[in-house]
């Protein structure tokens, strides 16, 4: 059940005339009063032919005029209005179960507190089967204005009481960081100009792929117009940047003026200080000899900073509430990868990707106040996303949707620990569309290592490594249909110089299996990433640390001997010299 409270208005009267009208699309049917301040003696012009709108106006306007005549300063905003809809799919509710209905959601507003006789005139207007209308002027009998701080917040706390009390569809509670909802008229004119969305919603999409692309904020606005959305900037004497607001192209007023919406209007986390915080929070970029030891491709960078955003997240949940601005700024940052994933991957896979990034918005914001620079490395891997020129081979491709499915879950758990109820819907929501184009993305893969796979004998001894390895997943690995492709993948592994049984630990260590659909597949995903090059040679190794101690001080080869005797030794050796 949805609450909007519109914003304070000044005309009883013509409000009354539309509730009781025939609607915009002749959508109203028998419109009449269900609930009032006092149904006694009240003019209903839906069931009394005698009754006016006029005559009805008058009546819940005598506290208005009798505080204008009295204080002589005329109220110009007191008409509050609060549709209220139930969900498509909820049962029909009478006509006594919406006056219900409308009594709680004036007392939780605060126009008529529960026992206050001296409370605002209200009344409840019903001329459809799924929504009522409150109108209330909010004057008092005594003259004083009501306290309606807030009345949002506590209107849809009523509103989440009342689905439980009438079985109706349960929505998650807010916390105040959601996207205004279209009005009626935004919605009409985007049907009446045959726009897809809304003028504010197509803004916030175009502003989220606009992100990755830029670095300042000076720069996203010039993008922004570059790509042909009207830009309005505030400017200090100084020249700088106070603030900003967008226009779609073609959506004017009624003197054919441009409208422009303020970043914050069109979503919470769009406002300049908040853009400006997440864009300069990118550390500089490397000089390229620092990359040399660096995955090759921007594909494979996202999926290490992914590695490491799971680790923090994972790390931050556990240290409590200190870490939360850390563990919000990766998340707000999963984001901006998944969009930045969306642009560049191959047009098959672009649909269900858009709508993840789409999703997953909603989970990019809460109450926690962000640690924007603790998410650079994944936001830089964004941006290197979408300056590449290549796309991603389809190994890549397949470990980087995978990692962003691992991702998912993590924020959808972090943010339900957290209590974010509506975040963490979004989250899942986001992970049904990651999760679809990981299937689609993985399938050429899984085809190509088939025609490969092992012959029997290396296969019993590969899975002898599974066993060894991840004994309580074996038998679920084994029926997966993709365990022959992932035998393979063990045996390229093995044939570049790794150890099968420790990459299995270490894929096992980086994405627990329990809740993999497949985690056969998986494993594949995550192995061909960490496997992509082949394993160091241990006598190069020792050759180029002998040629470096040459050169070094007696203390400093000592020092550096100790270092490799617990590198090269083997696990339990090493345990052991601990």
């Amino acid at each position: 059940m949805i609450a909007a409270i519109k914003p304070a208005g000044s005309n009883t009267r013509g409000l009354i005339a539309y509730l009781y009208g025939p609607g915009r699309q002749d959508e109203h049917l028998d419109p009449h009063i269900v609930a009032a301040f006092a149904m006694l003696g009240m003019p209903d012009p839906g069931r009394d032919e005698n009754a006016t709108l006029t005559a009805l106006a008058r009546y819940l306007d005598e506290p208005v005029r009798l505080r204008n005549s009295e204080f002589g300063q005329k109220v110009t905003d007191h008409v509050w209005h609060c549709p209220v809809r139930a969900a498509p799919t909820d049962r029909h509710l009478s006509d006594a179960e919406w006056g219900e209905i409308a009594q709680r959601i004036v007392e939780a507003a605060g126009i008529a507190p529960p026992g206050d006789d001296l409370a605002c005139r209200w009344i409840a207007v019903r001329h459809a089967d799924d929504h009522i209308h409150i109108l209330a002027t909010t004057v008092r009998e005594d003259g004083r204005r009501p306290k309606l701080h807030d009345s949002g917040i506590r209107v849809g706390d009523a509103c989440r009481e009342i689905e439980k009390d009438y079985g109706l569809r349960e929505l998650k509670k807010g916390d105040r960081t959601a996207g205004r909802r279209p009005t009626q008229a935004e919605m009409h004119k985007a049907q009446r100009l045959g726009w897809e969305q809304p003028s504010r919603e197509w803004l916030e999409d175009r502003i989220r792929a606009a992100i990755p692309h830029t670095k300042s904020a000076e720069e996203l606005l010039a993008y922004l117009e570059a790509d042909g959305i009207q830009i309005k900037a505030k400017r200090g004497p100084s020249g700088d940047l106070l603030g900003y607001a967008a226009g779609r192209p073609g959506d004017l007023n009624s003197k054919g003026e441009q409208i422009f919406h303020p970043g914050g209007k069109i979503a919470p986390d769009l406002t300049l200080p908040k853009l400006q915080a997440r864009l300069e929070s990118v550390v500089p970029e490397e000089h390229p000899t620092a990359r040399r030891n660096k995955p090759t491709t921007p594909w494979q960078q996202a999926t290490d900073a992914l590695d490491v955003l799971r680790t923090n997240l994972v790390e931050d949940a556990e240290n409590g509430d200190g870490a939360d601005g850390r563990a919000q700024a990766h998340v707000a940052a999963l984001g901006e990868l998944i969009e930045a994933t969306a642009q560049k991957v191959p047009a098959n896979l672009q649909a269900e990707l858009r709508a993840a990034s789409k999703a997953f918005s909603r989970a990019q914001r809460s109450q926690i106040r962000t640690e924007d620079r603790a998410a650079a490395s994944v936001r830089a891997a964004a941006r290197d996303i979408v300056h590449t020129a290549t796309g991603p081979d389809g190994s890549a491709l397949a470990a980087l949707l995978a990692t962003l499915v691992w991702a998912a879950i993590i924020a959808s758990r972090w943010h339900e620990a957290k209590g974010h109820a509506q975040q963490a819907e979004a989250a899942r929501q986001a992970l049904q569309h990651l999760e679809a184009a990981a299937d689609h993305a993985v399938a050429p893969v899984l085809a190509d290592l088939e025609t490969r796979r092992p012959k029997e004998e290396s296969r019993r001894i590969l899975a002898h490594d599974v066993r060894a390895a991840v004994p309580e997943h074996a038998d679920r690995i084994f029926t997966d249909a993709a365990w022959p492709a992932l035998a393979t993948v063990l045996a390229d592994a093995e044939a570049r110089g790794h150890q099968p049984h420790r990459l299995l630990k270490e894929a096992a260590a980086q994405r627990e299996l329990d809740t993999a659909r497949q985690p056969a597949r998986v494993l594949i995903t995550r192995i061909q990433h960490t496997s992509r090059n082949p394993a160091p040679n241990r006598r190069a190794e020792a050759a180029r640390r002998h040629s470096t101690m040459a050169s070094q001080t007696p203390a400093q080869q000592a020092r550096d001997s100790q270092r490799s005797a617990a590198t090269m030794a083997p696990t339990g050796q090493r345990h052991r010299q601990r």
